[in-house]
This record gives C-alpha cells, structure tokens and sequence, in this order.
C-alpha cells in the first residue's frame, strides 16, 4: 500500500510540473499541497482497509477449503471450482452409501462451520457459499449426487431466505432425479420478538448442535424419517443469542466503525448485521446475565426449558474471541444456570463453532436435553472441529489440592520441633541459625551489589529467606530428623523469598532432600551431605540453565562441592572438610568479578560495570556456607 501512495505521489508532482509554470514556485508549493493533502485523505482511507492473511479476496472460500483438505485426511471435495464449493467425507461414495446422508451449508464466513464439521458421526457434506452468500442450487445439488444413496438425504438449513431458497430448489430438483430428500429450517434466534413476519428466527450456532444430532442418528443406522426426526426435536429445544464487540470485516473490504469504543451489540446476527440493542460495554456476568434472562424468558416462550430441566450449553466465539474470554463465560454461564435457573447444566461446549469472520464476541446457546438426546451428543465422531473432549458425565469441578507427602503421610509430632534435641540435632540447629544470621548480617551489601548488576534487592529478598528458616525452625522443623528439615528449608525459602532466588533455592533444597531421602539411616553421614549437595547443584544447574563461569551462585557452590568431596575422600575429619570446602566458595564467589554475566539481568550489563563487585549470588550462597561450616566445626569438636 506504502509502493502505491509513493507512485502516487510521484505521478502527481509530474503532473503537477507540466502544468504549473516553473517561474511560480510559490504556486507550485500550494497545489502540491493541496494534492498531497488529498493523497494523505486517500491514503488514510485505504490504512483502515481491514488486515487479512489472504491472496484475492475473491478465492478466500477455495483457498480455504484447500487448506482443510489438506489438514485433514479424511475430507475431500469437489473439483467444481469456483462454481461449485463442497466438502465432503472421503470415506462415502453415494452409490454406496448405506446410511443416512447429512448434508448442511451456507455462506462462508462462518469457519469452522460447516465444512469442519463434516465427518463420520456428523456431516456427509457441507455446500459453501461465497462469504455471507447462499450457496447456488447447482452446488446444492452436486453435493446431495455426490454423497446421498438409497437410506436418503436430509439437507440442514438455516433460517436465512437464501439458504431457505436455494437448499429448497435443490431439494425439488434432487426429488425429480429419485433421491428420496427430507428438508429442516433451523431457526434457534432468541435475540428479537416472536413476530417478526415471513421471516422468522434466524439460524445460529444452536445449528451445531443439531448438526450433531442427526448425525449421531444416521450412524446409528436409523432411517431418513426417524434421522429427521430427531433433528426436528433438537432444533425445536435449542435457543441462541449472541453479543458482539466489534463489527466483522469482509474480506477486501473496509472495517466498519459502526460500533463506537466502548460499546457493545446485543442480538446481533451471524453476518455482522445490526443486532436488537446497542448497550455500553459491562463485566461478562452482566452479560451472561442479561442473555440468559433473554434465552429463558417466559413471555417469548422461545424454548420449553423450566426449572428442574437438563440442558446443554454451548459458548461459541464469533471469531476473535480469545478462548480465555470464552472459558471465563463458560465459567460464569453454568453456575448461574444452576443456581438462578434451577437447570442441571449436563455438558458443556466451548469454543469457535459458527464464526463471523473476525468478529469479537460470542454467543450462548441452550439445548434442553433428555436422555437420548445426550447419547447422541455423547456419540463418537470425526469430524475435526468436534469438541472431543465435552462428552460423558460432569465430575465435580474441583477437589482439595494434594499435601505434600511430607505433611499427608507424617505424623504432626514428627513434623513439629522435638522437645528434646539428639546430638545430630543440636549441630543441625546452630548451623541453621549461623547460616540464616550471616545471610541476614549481608542484607545492605548484598543489595549494594546487586543495585550495581542487577535490581537491587538481592539482599532483601534473601534476608526474607532467612527470617523465614529461623522462625519455622522454632516451630515445627523436625531438627532430629535432618532428612526432613532439609525439605522443610525448601518450603521455607520457596514461600518466604520468591522471584527467581526463591524458586532455585526451593530446588537445591528439594533435590538435596531426594537424594537424603534414598538413605535409609537416619544420621546422615558427611559424605551423604556431599552427594546431597551434589544432587542439589545438579538440580539448579539442570532447571536454571546456569554452570560454572556463568557467575551465578553455582561459582561458589561448584568449587565447595569439589574441595568438600576431595577433602573426604582424603580421610579429613568432616568439619575440617567442611571448613576447607567453605573457603573455596568465598574464593569462586569473589572469582566472579572477573566473569562475563551469561545468566539473570547481570547479563544486560556491561563488563567495566560487573568487574567492580562480586555477584551477588554468588556471596550470598558462599556467606552462609561458610557461617554453616564454621559453625558445624564449632560444635562437631565440642561434642
């Protein structure tokens, strides 16, 4: 469009050189601004043409069905393009076919519906229309030669003079050819008042649900009177109403701004035109409110639903509905359906079914149902656009959230603080509380660091941590039983700190306490805390993405670990291990100055700037290492 208004523009100012003498430039600069100011009008007007992913908007309904052909294997169509439109199952041949023909269509537009619905257990064919156009009698007629056999056809319509037209005389014609035909008007429009003349409801998404009624039927085997039927009953239990945000835009053409910011159409139809009431926008349970009083109103009486009925439900988008904004109707539809309305809401169907085009917005639709009405809902079928997953009886929608293990299967007595500390718990203890104190003793330092390289409140956020150990450490840390604490830290840090310290540090601890777990002693040996802490770092390396060098709290932890396993494996008394161990964290903590970030906000800054302090991290972890160790020396010799 940009390559257009520039050879505009120019032909112009060509045009413009010829016939403005040159000695007036003065007159010159005035009609080419006038001229250019039109050009910008005109270009403006083109700039609101509505945005589509198409080719020529001439082919969108060819190009389309291409398109799901080749998406899905078991469809095919007729090769009668552009004139005749029709999808197909590419499973029936109408020579052969001994069940009941279903056959539906329409304009397009209305995507998924109704070629995605074509498939076993739905559909036998689908006639597409051009956008918002009836498809033509000879279309209508090549679909009902392709797919109907001797069982016969029903031909679904909905309640548009077109279709209603156009499915009519196709209907006579295939009857003089000897197909043995049965035609059903859909009209499940709850939106405007009974009388409206000739014209009657128009045909929704409560169509769908018909759609797979009969369906479901002529699967079943039944024949073409008991198939229309079935389908009659369902169209005459479903009402429908919708509600739009925006205007739809047709393809090539201009968007309309008919609907102002701020507002919303209530009751409008499937081809985007005007619907019974413009109202301002409100919160979605005003909404479904307001269509659900509409849908069950007992003055228009549109369907014979009443307290103590089973229905169906269907939230169906219009077209750029994001399936949040649907799932969060469906969420407040069902409730007040069973509360307010006293309907037991038996299955529910949410989704995309019977579009208009780009339109924001959705309708609901409400089925009264039985028994056989839900099997056949509940039927298996292949049609791709199905919702698959909305069949069989509704469990409750919600159950208690699990306990962790080591709070459903532990006693409280074992998960609280003990009343007596055994020897492996007083060392535990001190080094718990000389570790949390010196992370608490870091918080301004740490949060100097880290306004250099990162957001400033590293030291804050692990002095959170810090609190939180020591206070649940007086409550209920089962300091007897290290194994358990260690996963009780977890849950500490992972509640108290948050952001992304909080969750590795939850890590580190819930890996460490896994590999503890799968030691069946319960003192816990010096090298057993070496492959705890192991199996921690592993863990934080493996989900943060971070190893050594990449100046992070693992520089200081990876050297620990080395030193600690080589001391031990040496014959050095444990603590001395420890202490040892505590000293290379503190040296790979400081190392850090001299690393490039490649991990967290540290790597958006520059190397001059990280050169200058430690990461942050990196000394945190280090400091209460180091204060654990001395301490654990500490108290391991006085004992």
């Amino acid at each position: 469009m940009g390559v257009v208004f520039q050879v505009r523009l120019c032909k112009e100012r060509e045009r413009l050189h010829r016939k403005v003498p040159t000695s007036n430039p003065r007159n010159f600069k005035t009609l080419s601004f006038f001229h250019i100011s039109n050009l910008n009008l005109e270009f403006s007007i083109m700039a609101f043409q509505g945005k589509k992913l198409i080719n020529n908007p001439n082919d969108v309904v060819t190009e389309f069905i291409e398109g799901l052909v080749e998406t899905y294997p078991g469809l095919q169509y007729l090769d009668g393009f552009p004139a005749v439109k029709v999808v197909i199952r590419a499973d029936v041949s109408g020579a052969t076919y001994d069940k009941v023909a279903v056959i539906s269509g329409g304009g397009s537009g209305h995507e998924p519906a109704h070629a995605g619905f074509v498939g076993d257990g739905m559909l036998t064919a689908s006639i597409c229309g051009d956008v918002f156009a009836s498809p033509p009698v000879d279309s209508i007629l090549a679909g009902i030669r392709a797919v109907a056999g001797p069982m016969g056809c029903l031909l679904i319509v909905k309640n548009y003079t077109g279709d209603r037209l156009n499915f009519g005389l196709a209907a006579e014609q295939a009857r003089s050819e000897g197909y043995n035909i049965e035609t059903l008007i859909v009209g499940d429009d709850c939106a405007l008042p009974p009388s409206r003349g000739i014209a009657g409801r128009r045909g929704l998404a409560g169509t769908i649900l018909v759609h797979k009624v009969a369906g479901a039927a002529a699967a079943a085997g039944l024949s073409l009177a008991e198939v229309a039927s079935e389908a009659k009953r369902a169209s005459e239990m479903v009402g429908t109403m919708g509600v739009a945000l925006s205007v739809c835009t047709l393809p090539g053409q201009v968007t309309s701004d008919r609907l102002g910011l701020g507002k919303m159409e209530l009751g409008l139809g499937i081809h985007g035109e005007p619907g019974a009431a413009v109202a301002d926008l409100q919160p979605v349970d005003v909404v479904v409110s307001h269509v659900l009083k509409q849908l069950l109103s007992s003055e228009t009486n549109y369907v014979p639903i009443t307290r103590g009925n089973k229905v169906v439900l269907m939230i169906n988008g219009l077209g750029a509905t994001p399936v949040m904004e649907l799932m969060i109707a469906a969420g407040k539809t069902v409730p007040k359906l069973q509360l307010e309305f006293g309907l037991a809401v038996e299955r529910v169907y949410t989704g995309s079914f019977m579009t208009s085009l780009d339109m924001a917005g959705f309708s609901i639709s409400i089925m009264k149902a039985d028994q056989n009405l839900l099997q056949r809902l509940d039927a298996p079928t292949k049609a791709p656009h199905w919702p698959v997953g909305s069949a069989g009886n509704r469990p409750p929608a919600k159950i208690p959230v699990p306990l962790p293990p080591s709070r459903s299967t532990k006693s409280e007595e074992s998960l609280s603080r003990p009343l007596q500390l055994s020897e492996q718990g007083c060392i535990l203890e001190v080094a718990i509380e000389a570790a949390a104190n010196a992370v608490i003793g870091m918080r301004d330092r740490l949060n100097e660091w880290d306004s250099k390289v990162g957001d400033g409140d590293c030291g804050l956020t692990m002095y959170r941590g810090a609190t939180a150990i020591l206070d649940d450490m007086k409550k209920y840390y089962p300091l007897n039983d290290a194994v358990e604490t260690v996963n009780e830290i977890g849950s500490s840090v992972g509640r108290a700190m948050g952001g992304t310290s909080g969750v590795l540090y939850n890590i580190f601890c819930k890996a460490a306490y896994a590999q503890l777990k799968s030691n069946l002693d319960s003192i816990v040996t010096a090298t057993q805390w070496a492959e705890a802490l192991e199996a921690a770092i592993i863990a934080v390396s493996k989900y943060g993405g971070a190893t050594t060098g990449y100046r992070t709290l693992l520089d200081a932890l990876i050297p620990a670990l080395a030193v600690l396993k080589e001391r031990l494996t040496a014959g050095d008394d444990p603590s001395t291990a420890f202490v040892l161990s505590s000293e290379a964290a503190l040296a790979g903590a400081e190392s850090t100055k001299d690393m490039q970030a490649q991990a967290g906000r540290s790597s958006y800054v520059s190397a001059s700037i990280l050169a200058t302090v430690p990461d942050p991290g990196a000394m945190a972890s280090a400091t209460w290492y180091r204060a654990a160790a001395l301490a654990f020396k500490d108290k391991y010799q006085a004992s």
